[in-house]
């Protein structure tokens, strides 16, 4: 499976580098979010790749939930149950969990199927700032702090009618934000298709921290930064 070259696999359990994490996020989620950055003072290793390295250790399920309940620093060793659990928490030695998981239903172990359709959707997540949530902040004329922006990935769930699919993509098909004083709780809805047939849905949840009313200068300028970001690792 792909995601071998991101994650050491030790005797004290399974570790990510900072340089592993930094790598997934540019290379696999198109992502550069500093937070990411190998240097940050504020690295943790994303989300998505805890996700991945799930579905790689249990297979992919037709019915998956994952919580995200810590910020992984790198060289962290994680412990993962056995795979016979159907509820269960990536820990660390400390036994402090970082990812919480639960699936049911039939499964199919890594084949290139099952790395499109991860792919497709670390990449999705990966996009969400600006593509989505700027648009987002803007129709509920909310932005996050332009100085500390911090947007957390809380849990994604995906729902999956067959595992007998060739080239899954995904679409978004809704997104909502609730707010409350100046925290803002997103949903991203999307759809699994195979080639032009629907075979699963899924949606991610996110918390925005330290909103404040929107101001276009304010929102282009992180726009613009990212973009110089992403424009710097081409």
């Amino acid at each position: 499976m792909f995601i071998d070259d991101f994650y050491h696999k030790r005797d004290s359990g399974i570790t990510i580098s900072g340089q592993q994490a930094s790598d997934f996020a540019k290379i696999v989620c198109n992502d550069f979010n500093p937070i990411h950055d190998a240097g940050s003072k504020r690295f943790c290793v994303p989300g998505d790749l805890l996700f991945a390295l799930a579905i790689n250790h249990y297979g992919l399920r037709e019915k998956m939930d994952f919580r995200f309940s810590g910020l992984l620093a790198a060289d962290t060793p994680l412990i993962f149950p056995p795979d016979s659990i159907a509820n269960y928490q990536i820990l660390d030695v400390r036994g402090k969990s970082y990812l919480e998981g639960v699936h049911s239903g039939n499964s199919v172990q890594q084949t290139t199927s099952v790395d499109a359709l991860v792919k497709a959707y670390v990449r999705f997540s990966g996009h969400n700032f600006p593509h989505i949530l700027v648009p987002l902040m803007a129709d509920n004329n909310v932005m996050i702090n332009p100085q500390r922006p911090l947007i957390i990935y809380q849990s994604m769930s995906l729902e999956l009618d067959y595992l007998k699919f060739k080239n899954p993509r995904l679409q978004i098909a809704k997104t909502s934000l609730t707010v409350d004083g100046k925290r803002g709780d997103g949903e991203l809805y999307f759809t699994f298709h195979d080639d032009d047939k629907i075979i699963g849905r899924g949606v991610k949840k996110l918390i925005l921290s330290g909103l404040r009313p929107y101001q276009q200068e304010a929102v282009d300028g992180m726009v613009a930064e990212y973009q110089n970001r992403l424009l710097s690792h081409t």
